[in-house]
């Protein structure tokens, strides 16, 4: 097996839900030491705990607790952070540092950390104390205005939370990575200030660069790619399943209309004033059979032409089965279960089943003794709540 590319590397993660911690799945995915860091349970604020299943179970994870607005408790947090190459919260902007955990009390003490704060709108500007959720940042951004309407003109929520995944999560692991790559040359750590909104806003890029150059403004039915043209959408077919085209290319729209024997509309396809027809024509010929027959016929014959799967469907489908994206886990609690497996490439499968052990347990005393200290310290800890 290969040597995780995370290997030996130390992230403790204040996150629970969201962008955070989709950001500590996927270095833990690719080997890193991630320390959950919750809230002990007397006397702490409301935490969300996530389901047993959520962001795969917090598999390979350790779970530490201290009272961070205890002085001992938070003492005996930064101890561990002096061990640590990285951190993740996902306080509301100032709240780690009024807590006395922020970047600059941790670097005085670990200048090799890299510190990772994720909130909505960022650190900085007018809207950095904004509360948000998803759809918010990808309203901001423009992402939703530039999607398909429902009946009433109304902008349609997406089918994910695209903003936590890929414009929160993924760009806080990215720039965690590329920040530990700077740190091995350069022998300091760094702080990422990663906006969730920026992040969307980024997602953007290829309408916002268009509308900045030419003052072209997108939106839905305005580019190949949001509508505009037949050769690019979603049809129904006769078991009201649908079945999504994506035949930009020419000559795979031209093996798509032979095979649909609609070979007239072959040389009209970025024709405005033919998209209601051609539309109509595809849609009234996909209506001739189910899904998966279209699929059979279509799929392999360079038509660019691919079911659109339900959740259920997408976890069966041979396509991921063959590519291992599924993982047999096991709980200590909800006993056997499946789960998406390490996905990203590069990532190392361990050895499954995965073992998911109960949300409630605390590696805390064994982490303060590998660290030196003194058992009857950290039994004092214990006894006056701050730590669990």
């Amino acid at each position: 097996m290969s040597q995780p590319a995370l290997q030996n590397i130390r992230v403790l993660d204040l996150a629970s839900v969201g962008p955070a911690a989709r950001a500590s799945r996927t270095l833990a995915d690719y080997g890193a030491e991630v320390i959950k860091i919750g809230a002990v349970p007397k006397g702490a604020a409301v935490q969300i705990v996530p389901p047993y299943y959520a962001y795969s179970g917090n598999r390979n994870m350790k779970r530490a607790m201290f009272d961070l607005k205890s002085e001992v408790g938070r003492e005996a947090f930064l101890l561990l952070a002096d061990t640590a190459d990285v951190i993740i919260e996902s306080f509301r902007p100032g709240v780690a540092d009024r807590l006395g955990i922020g970047y600059s009390a941790v670097n005085e003490r670990n200048p090799r950390i890299v510190y990772c704060s994720t909130s909505g709108f960022g650190q900085t500007g007018p809207r950095s104390q904004w509360a948000g959720h998803d759809i918010n940042y990808l309203a901001t951004s423009g992402f939703l205005d530039c999607t398909g309407r429902q009946a009433d003109g109304r902008p349609a929520l997406p089918g994910a939370t695209i903003a936590d995944i890929a414009a929160g999560g993924m760009q806080a692991s990215m720039a965690i990575m590329a920040a530990l790559l700077g740190r091995a040359s350069a022998g300091l750590g760094s702080y990422l200030d990663v906006s969730i909104a920026d992040g969307a806003f980024a997602l953007m890029s290829l309408y916002v660069d268009e509308y900045l150059a030419t003052g072209t403004e997108p939106g839905p039915g305005h580019y190949i790619l949001t509508g505009r043209y037949a050769c690019y959408d979603i049809y129904t077919c006769s078991d009201a399943k649908h079945i999504s085209v994506g035949a930009i290319e020419g000559q795979f729209w031209a093996n798509l209309c032979e095979l649909l024997d609609l070979n007239e509309f072959a040389d009209s396809q970025l024709d405005d004033a033919l998209q209601d027809e051609i539309r109509a024509a595809l849609s009234q010929r996909f209506a001739t059979r189910s899904r998966d027959e279209w699929v059979d016929l279509l799929g392999a014959a360079n038509t660019c032409v691919a079911p659109v799967n339900t959740v259920a469907e997408a976890v069966a489908d041979e396509q991921y089965v063959a590519r291992g994206l599924i993982a047999d886990a096991v709980s200590e609690t909800a006993g056997s279960f499946r789960q998406s497996a390490p996905t990203w490439a590069g990532t190392v499968a361990a050895e499954r089943p995965y073992k998911i052990r109960d949300g409630a347990v605390s590696d805390t005393t064994e982490l303060l003794g590998l660290l030196g200290m003194d058992p009857a310290e950290i039994a004092q800890l214990e006894q006056v709540g701050a730590i669990a």
